[in-house]
């Protein structure tokens, strides 16, 4: 298991039966708030759930209770946010803009979680992981009686692109995450941002960067649907003047931000492969593009008795 925590399992060589065991939370936690493009109130409770059920959604307002895996085959849709969900309309069950609590949920190394949800999008929260990471902190983790699932590392680049942006895996001694922007806007401009869990604190390097915005777009996203709970209180706006919403919490807190995006995209696959991942200009769709390339060249592994 390759995880996203300084401690965490990194040979890829070490035999399936030493891998660590699987964890699920110690107890629930919930947070409360309104989705960035839906803008409707939503309430989130996260719960432990058993030994490889793993990480799962739960729609509480629907018939039934569908349940929606977190998996790179429920993919839906990737515009602006990354949306999953199973059945065919008019009675498909979705859950929108997964990618921020995936990630922390993935940064913590929980296996197995119920994410109960009353509303068809996670809340914005401050636009950040940083809440999803406290909560989950505070509600703690235990270990389960079955070893963590695992995909082999990567052994070749793996790359998918459209015009000049990309996202590609290369072979690693190490987990590590790089990812580039170059935005028109002076205050934005080319940034980078490399960062490895060996190396750093995903609490106190990443979980903090908050999603953006440019000004300019705001009037026509709206005009599409989109982005109806964003504000000021849970968003960066850029200008051609610089920051509506100063201060930043990082000098390149954006590409921090999409660099968190990748992380929560690519959690998706259950076990995010030992590879260098760079992406430089990316998206949503990008990320799951190589994610669907990554499942189907690295299998996961099933878990055997820890």
């Amino acid at each position: 298991m390759v995880g996203l925590s300084a401690g965490a399992l990194t040979a890829d060589s070490q035999a399936a039966e030493s891998l660590p065991a699987q964890r699920t939370l110690a107890a629930p936690a919930s947070a409360s708030g309104v989705g960035l493009h839906l803008g409707q109130q939503t309430t989130v409770r996260l719960l432990p759930a058993e030994a490889n059920q793993g990480r799962y959604f739960v729609r509480t307002d629907l018939p039934g209770t569908p349940r929606i895996k977190a998996e790179v085959a429920n993919v839906i849709q990737t515009q602006l946010s990354t949306e999953l969900g199973i059945g065919a309309p008019p009675q498909q069950a979705t859950v929108r803009t997964v990618e921020h609590l995936l990630a922390a949920i993935a940064a913590l190394e929980i296996d197995n979680v119920r994410i109960e949800i009353d509303a068809p999008e996670l809340p914005l929260l401050d636009g950040s992981a940083k809440a999803w990471i406290a909560a989950i902190a505070s509600a703690g983790s235990t270990s389960q009686s079955a070893a963590k699932k695992h995909r082999s590392a990567v052994s070749q680049p793996v790359q998918v692109q459209a015009g000049d942006a990309f996202v590609t895996a290369f072979p690693s001694s190490e987990l590590r995450f790089s990812y580039g922007i170059d935005f028109d806007l002076a205050a934005i401009g080319n940034q980078w941002h490399s960062w490895s869990p060996g190396a750093g604190d995903f609490a106190v390097d990443i979980a903090p960067a908050r999603t953006f915005a440019l000004a300019h777009q705001i009037d026509y996203l709206r005009g599409q649907g989109l982005i109806k709970g964003g504000s000021l209180d849970n968003a960066l706006v850029c200008g051609q003047d610089g920051w509506l919403n100063p201060p930043l919490r990082f000098d390149n807190e954006p590409a921090r931000h999409k660099l968190l995006d990748l992380i929560g995209d690519l959690s998706l696959l259950g076990d995010i492969p030992q590879a260098h991942y760079v992406a430089y200009k990316a998206s949503h769709t990008l990320h799951v593009q190589l994610a669907r390339q990554l499942e189907a060249a690295l299998p996961l592994s099933g878990a055997v008795s820890a």
